[in-house]
């Protein structure tokens, strides 16, 4: 008897859950339909900043599979444009128009995935459908238009003097924020970062994100911390200015970096359990607790945050990927777990490079760790060889046991995926201690003798011993 299974979302998680299902069912035992709103499957939303700046040449650059390339290889019947508005668990079917024609369409399902991701934070200011020049940037479309706003072609105006783009407000400064205002550097226009938090990059610690502040400063970047903004600037339906509580920003051209939060008002409408974080509850499997053959992954769910053993939301590629392959190889008829999350991350600023994994100052606190903390200034090479460059090391442990609870790096040159080493410490909740004897390369083009990761975690050592 053939099954159907329904995915909602034809990005990461959710193709990625076909795929698997696909591999382990054949077309004659599972029909496999995916609905996605947009035009596009399985990009990299993560490659939009360095498609607008030009490192990246073209948009297809980013896509990894097309529709047609599920169609025909893996019969998997992709629908592009096709909003699902409801959910029917009792009918086992889902609703969804086709943003086309407008058009409605039925499907019943036996089996149901649901990978909605994650949508933007559009404060009230932000939502004026009639001011121009203002984007998002979490879709391959949202980073066309931003483009063609950029290259003059989607602008408008009685001034052919408007029709050039010189200044670029960004609001936000997290990665998206911060990778942006990179982007529009390269496309010469004078940037200003606007954050309302002490220092960009709240992913980091102040004391880390100061240094993102300073690289951006040697840019050339306005950047502009304790500062909120409460609304926009219009003339002639194009976007002025971003008002903020400390003045007026003249802008040409607005990018919110505002963050995102879990994409579940159709999971809640449907009944579907919502975690404390937002995002839809599922157990290790990623299947929906105590719904028959409902399965969720990628930005839209929580994860259990393996230090702190909490339901966390951390909106990552790497995790939306690994959870979707997880979700179908269960649907398929096998067996896999999500083993949860540390929330590693890295991103660049130019020749920046900024990177952490596991818990800040601030969430060891919330956690009710207590903790010492250490900060080291090393070089990513032996200190003679040429293109040495400085980074900065921090690694937060627990007092009295060492263990690991985090670490954070700053720096230029092959700096950032150190922190890989240090996220395996802390998936296998090493102590500080035992990474000191850590058997990690060397030779003076990679690193000194002794790594910064080494002398990092030698200072916490001292840290926690000198608490007793």
């Amino acid at each position: 008897m053939t099954e159907r299974l329904i995915v909602i979302g034809g990005d990461a998680a959710g193709m990625a859950a076909a795929s698997q299902a696909r591999r382990r069912r054949k077309v004659d035992g599972l029909e496999i339909v995916a609905f996605e709103r947009g035009h596009f499957t399985s990009y990299s939303a993560c490659g939009i900043p360095y498609w607008v700046g030009g490192q990246v040449p073209e948009r297809d650059d980013l896509i990894a599979r097309d529709p047609a390339t599920f169609r025909d290889k893996h019969q998997i019947d992709v629908r592009l444009r096709h909003e699902v508005t409801a959910i029917d668990l009792d009918r086992r079917e889902v609703v969804a128009r086709d943003l086309t024609s407008g058009g409605e369409v039925r499907e019943r399902f036996d089996l149901l995935m649901y990978a909605t991701g994650a949508t933007p934070t559009h404060p009230d200011w932000a939502r004026t459908a009639d001011t121009q020049g203002v984007f998002g940037v979490q879709t391959l479309d949202d980073g066309a238009a931003l483009i063609d706003w950029l290259d003059g072609t989607a602008r408008r105006s009685p001034s052919s003097d408007r029709l050039r783009c010189r200044q670029a407000v960004v609001v936000g400064g997290g990665y998206i924020g911060v990778e942006m205002a990179e982007a529009l550097l390269h496309h010469g226009l004078s940037v200003t970062l606007v954050d309302r938090g002490e220092q960009p990059m709240s992913t980091m610690d102040p004391d880390m994100g100061v240094l993102v502040r300073d690289a951006l400063v040697g840019l050339g970047v306005d950047v502009r911390t304790g500062c909120a903004v409460t609304g926009l600037s219009a003339k002639d339906g194009q976007v002025t200015g971003v008002l903020t509580d400390a003045g007026e920003i003249p802008a040409d051209v607005v990018v919110l970096g505002l963050g995102v939060r879990p994409n579940t008002a159709l999971a809640a409408e449907a009944g579907l359990p919502l975690g404390l974080s937002g995002g839809v509850r599922v157990d290790q499997r990623m299947r929906v607790p105590d719904v028959e053959r409902v399965w969720a992954a990628g930005d839209c769910v929580e994860s259990l945050h393996r230090v702190t053993g909490q339901s966390v939301h951390i909106p990552l590629g790497t995790h939306a990927n690994k959870q979707g392959r997880v979700a179908g190889i269960n649907i398929g008829g096998g067996y896999a777990t999500f083993p949860g999350v540390l929330g590693t991350a890295i991103t660049k600023v130019c020749d920046l490079e900024v990177a952490r994994t596991g818990l800040l100052e601030r969430e060891a606190t919330a956690a009710g760790f207590e903790f010492v903390t250490t900060r080291v200034e090393s070089t990513s090479r032996a200190g003679y060889y040429p293109g040495a460059a400085p980074m900065t090391v921090k690694l937060i442990a627990e007092r009295r046991s060492g263990r690991l609870l985090g670490a954070q790096i700053v720096g230029r040159s092959e700096a950032a995926k150190r922190i890989d080493a240090l996220a395996v410490a802390l998936w296998n909740r090493m102590t500080v201690d035992e990474m000191t004897g850590l058997d990690l390369g060397y030779a003076p083009p990679y690193a000194p003798v002794w790594d910064p990761v080494l002398i990092a975690a030698r200072k916490a050592m001292e840290a926690v011993e000198a608490t007793g």
